[in-house]
């Protein structure tokens, strides 16, 4: 029985070298985890040197569990018998020595399926019974209720225990008609849907709504996730694919035979679920699989290989995609190549070149991401830091000037410095009653800003169009339906260009601020960062024009059936925009922190350094100290300022030594 607990040698020792996407994969996670540990020195230096308050340790806490929660999400879909699940074990399980995912010929996959790894909870599948879909919830929503969910273990030592378990997955059952159509499984105007019926009028449909596989596999334990779609049916009655884990899957991998060709339901499926995603962009790849169909020993290597060229050229044709973007392959040789460690039957499959396509097109451009959004927040970090700093080696140097020029002076020029200095403190002071001010100011239009992105409101809005949509359905048609989503998305994209407004009227306040304490009191000139809302009018635009297609697609009259599809699409779409203002609720909180966070900073370094300056000048008035003591004092006070500014920039080039690395480079080494 193989060890399934030591995989990562096999992965690392392979006799191939075909695992190049798993070896890069490694190299990418490696990668994540030494950014990880550079921002958490960053974090440890900081509080060491005391430099780190609450708000930057949050941040930086926040970013490390944003590294460590990073996930990369690769989804196969294919309609049925196109070999997809074959394709999933020739590339991620063939360490295994024997298939992982169930394969053999019909459908295998019933249910939309999940493979990933959480170590805080133990191996398992995790099933959520077909019987779900007849309450209008969406699948996400279901996650947050484990006793919903049917759980079987998984030994992972037990290579035929696993196989059971997995088998599990593609359980079927056969229901009247009339329960599917209640589920929505069955529509009345599909003629090939008609057909599957039996004399008894039952049909057969998946025992399950969906599968979350929680599966200790290396890949999966660094961030893969895996998304493994059984067609155009589960794709078409589960709304959630579209407009959720499709579109934010970082690769998609669209299974076409290369024995029947490119059929009509590939067609649909590439078309309204796939291809127009990201319109056929980066990462969406077209696998023609099942290459061995078309090897004959009657044929030379030249016609077979100009025989698979033809059908890439129809492929790619037919879909609208360059043909490079279309990979010829043989899951099945490839899969039995590396069980066997047959190279030359690996060569063959061309498995080979669809894994260097994924490593090169999918890492980097995840890569960049992880880069983008890192170097943002560190930097910003960095940068307030260095003007604390400053801001500290300014003050010590003022009080250097004043201290310098006290030398051979009488004691009636320190009373008069001491005055100049308390004068300075008590204008600085009424500055401060203008600040406070300020915050009352800011706490009211923070509370505006944050009253437009409320989700209490969001959520009875929801509850209100979910109400007129049931009312509407039969009585209106789909033109009612229409105008009440057409409303709908009208009214949360006008509240998101409100906060848009509100955030532009508090950015213009705290500019005005910080203008007038650089001007009276000589604090650093910042700028607010900026905030921008485009994002979340691009995700609420996609999740409009989803719906506009659903539409498009279920023509003029609603059946039962489609207008139960369409109260479940709602649900999904509403479970999207709730989301979307989650995130903005979220960025907007951060946002309004590192608008006031300098500010604050500012005000109280620059009273500390008043403090400081009239203390000197007091302890030098009274002799309790010399000034040529206070003077050198200061001195080496500075000097620790400058070794600090020195270690800081030593931790932002060793993060941008880490950032700037490719994983590729760590893959050869």
């Amino acid at each position: 029985m193989m060890d399934y607990l030591h995989l990562d040698a096999l992965a690392v020792n392979d006799p191939l070298g075909s695992d190049r996407l798993a070896g890069d994969f490694q190299a990418y996670s490696a990668w994540r985890g030494q950014l990880s540990q550079s921002v958490s020195q960053l974090g440890r230096w900081l509080s060491e040197q005391d430099l780190g308050d609450a708000q930057t340790q949050l941040r930086v806490q926040t970013l490390l569990d944003k590294l460590k929660d990073d996930k990369l999400n690769i989804a196969f879909v294919a309609e049925f018998s196109r070999g997809k699940s074959e394709l999933i074990n020739a590339i991620f399980f063939a360490h295994y020595g024997q298939r992982v995912l169930p394969s053999s010929a019909g459908r295998t996959t019933m249910c939309p399926t999940e493979l990933f790894y959480d170590p805080q909870r133990p191996p398992s599948i995790q099933l959520l019974p077909i019987e779900t879909r007849r309450q209008n919830v969406t699948t996400s929503e279901y996650r947050r209720y484990p006793e919903e969910w049917h759980t079987l273990p998984l030994e992972i030592s037990n290579a035929g225990s696993l196989l059971d378990a997995f088998r599990q997955v593609g359980r079927t059952k056969r229901v009247p008609v009339a329960e599917a159509r209640d589920y929505g499984l069955f529509n009345d105007e599909d003629p090939d849907q008609k057909m599957t019926v039996a004399d008894d009028l039952t049909i057969e449909i998946p025992a399950w709504r969906h599968a979350l596989i929680n599966f200790p596999h290396p890949l999966l334990e660094q961030g893969l996730v895996i998304l493994d779609t059984p067609g155009l049916n589960a794709i078409g009655t589960e709304p959630e694919l579209t407009l959720n884990l499709l579109p934010n899957a970082h690769a998609v991998l669209f299974i076409l035979a290369a024995d029947t060709g490119v059929t009509k339901s590939d067609i649909e499926v590439w078309r309204n679920h796939v291809g127009r995603v990201q319109g056929g962009a980066r990462g969406r790849l077209v696998v023609l699989n099942k290459i061995d169909g078309l090897w004959d020993d009657l044929k030379s290597d030249g016609e077979i290989r100009a025989e698979i060229d033809r059908q890439v050229e129809t492929t790619a044709h037919l879909l609208s995609v360059p043909r490079a973007q279309v990979y010829p392959v043989s899951a099945q040789k490839a899969l039995v190549a590396k069980v066997h460690q047959d190279a030359a039957l690996l060569e063959r499959s061309q498995l080979n070149r669809l894994e260097t396509a994924l490593s090169q097109e999918l890492l980097p451009a995840k890569q960049d991401i992880v880069r983008d959004s890192t170097v943002t927040e560190v930097e910003d970090i960095v940068g307030a830091t260095r003007s604390i700093l400053a801001t500290r080696r300014g003050g010590l140097s003022e009080q250097l000037d004043e201290l310098t020029k006290l030398r051979g002076k009488n004691q009636d020029v320190v009373a008069q410095m001491m005055e100049k200095v308390q004068a300075d403190k008590k204008h600085f002071e009424q500055g401060l009653v203008r600040f406070q001010a300020l915050r009352s100011v800011f706490s009211q239009q923070t509370n505006q800003l944050l009253t437009l992105l409320g989700m209490d409101a969001l959520k009875a809005e929801i509850a209100r169009i979910r109400g007129e949509m049931e009312r509407s359905l039969f009585s209106f048609g789909e033109g009612g339906l229409r105008a009440i989503m057409d409303r709908f998305f009208k009214d949360v994209n006008g509240n998101i260009s409100k906060s848009a407004e509100q955030v532009a009227e508090i950015q213009a306040m705290m500019a005005a601020m910080y203008r007038k304490f650089s001007e009276e009191h000589g604090l650093g000139q910042v700028t607010p960062p900026p905030f921008s809302t485009l994002k979340y009018h691009k995700e609420l635009a996609r999740l409009e024009k989803s719906f506009r297609e659903h539409f498009n697609t279920i023509g003029n009259l609603l059946t039962t059936s489609q207008g139960r599809l369409t109260a479940k699409f709602f649900e999904t779409v509403a479970s999207r925009v709730v989301y979307v203002f989650e995130v903005a609720n979220r960025d907007v909180d951060n946002w309004l922190k590192a608008v006031m966070a300098p500010m604050e900073t500012q005000v109280r370094e620059h009273q500390l350094q008043l403090r400081r300056r009239l203390e000197s000048i007091k302890r030098i008035h009274k002799a309790t100290d010399t000034l040529e003591d206070r003077i050198v004092e200061l001195e080496d006070m500075d000097r620790q300022l400058q070794h600090q500014l020195a270690e800081l920039d030593a931790n932002l080039r060793q993060f941008y030594t880490v950032l700037n690395s490719e994983f590729g480079h760590q893959a050869a080494a």
